[in-house]
């Protein structure tokens, strides 16, 4: 199995997931990988590290995803394979739900998240943003306004 890191979305596959109608709930879950020390692409001088910057693009992020009706569900640190073997490659991982992916769009193409952006990208050194479905425990499909624990 083959990753790689990045900060931005492949063009084709960001198109695909705006053409996409479906209208279900969607949780991005954010693998992230953070650089020792931030690094401004403006040369701005910092003290931070990248987590502490990205933390700041953070607080930023949860003010706005709760403003489109999306709410963050976790945050933690990852400490350890426990199933599996390989080189742990990310630091923390996230998971935020939007009520669709057209929620999600509208997020990501605000002004406000372009401002907040800059301590994105100065504090990590790389991603993985997967996309998910909600379903119940059961396996069934989650509707709008429905939590997975339905």
């Amino acid at each position: 199995m083959e990753l790689h890191n990045a900060l931005m979305p492949n063009p084709d596959v960001a198109e695909r997931f705006r053409a996409s109608t479906d209208p279900t709930p969607v949780v991005m879950v954010n693998l992230l990988r953070f650089r020792p020390k931030a690094v401004y692409a403006d040369g701005r001088p910092s003290d931070l590290t990248g987590e502490e910057a990205f933390m700041v693009y953070s607080a930023a992020m949860n003010k706005i995803v709760t403003g489109f009706g999306g709410r963050f569900v976790i945050s933690a640190l990852i400490d350890e394979l426990v199933i599996g073997s390989g080189d742990l490659v990310w630091h923390r991982i996230a998971m935020v739900e939007y009520p669709s992916r057209q929620a999600f769009i509208a997020v990501a193409s605000s002004p406000e998240v372009k401002e907040a952006a800059v301590h994105r990208h100065a504090g990590l050194e790389g991603q993985l943003l997967i996309s998910t479905r909600l379903q119940s425990l059961l396996g069934k499909p989650v509707g709008a306004g429905e939590r997975a624990s339905a």
